[in-house]
């Protein structure tokens, strides 16, 4: 193992956090930055390697869109005195270049509980973890070529939508949304919870 690809892995970790502030300048053009998404989540792990992660990349409009979405689908469950804050939080993701959607293909887990019924209770959770991989490689590799990101949750309220709008397979479960786009502000600093509580070690 070489220590100066180990150490230029591990900077690529650190760069990876979590930025609200996003613009819609990218270090690359779209198409590149499509296939960094590609290539990274190819390349992430997954059980039995069923490759049970897909994606959706939207620039522009196109993302825009994702978050009116989101917005119209809060509207009625946020009372309306309350709402200009969730406003301004979806209007930042929004603001970003572009969004990453990412989804489990329920269709792969159906079809590794058939084949390996032993198994069968593990497989969601074993397409969780796979999501999981993707989706941090992924949001890894944005922050590598200097491109700010966030992980949201409005699944499973924003489902059935965004089938509709982008015509996806029923067999795709939504799981993250990840708008991204260039930085605007400053990343704050990370802290970390002692290492005595985290970790043991035997030998």
């Amino acid at each position: 193992m070489n220590p100066e690809h180990v150490s230029q892995m591990i900077e690529a970790f650190k760069k990876r956090r979590t930025q609200y502030a996003l613009g819609k300048t990218l270090p690359l053009p779209p198409q590149e930055i499509d296939a960094l998404i590609r290539e990274t989540v190819r390349l992430a792990p997954s059980s039995f390697n069923s490759q049970s992660s897909r994606v959706v990349v939207l620039f522009g409009a196109e993302s825009a869109k994702l978050w009116s979405i989101v917005k119209e689908a809060l509207r009625p469950l946020v009372p309306a005195a309350d709402f200009s804050g969730t406003d301004r939080k979806i209007d930042s993701f929004a603001a970003g270049a572009g969004t990453a959607l990412f989804f489990e293909d329920q269709a792969v887990v159906s079809d590794l509980q058939e084949k390996f019924p032993l198994y069968a209770a593990n497989f969601p959770g074993f397409s969780m973890q796979s999501g999981g991989m993707a989706q941090f490689a992924v949001w890894t590799a944005l922050a590598d070529v200097g491109l700010g990101a966030s992980l949201q949750h409005y699944n499973p309220l924003i489902d059935a939508e965004v089938a509709k709008a982008w015509d996806l397979p029923t067999s795709w479960k939504l799981m993250a949304q990840m708008p991204f786009g260039s930085n605007e502000a400053p990343l704050a600093a990370k802290t970390f919870i002692p290492d005595e509580t985290r970790f043991r070690t035997f030998a």
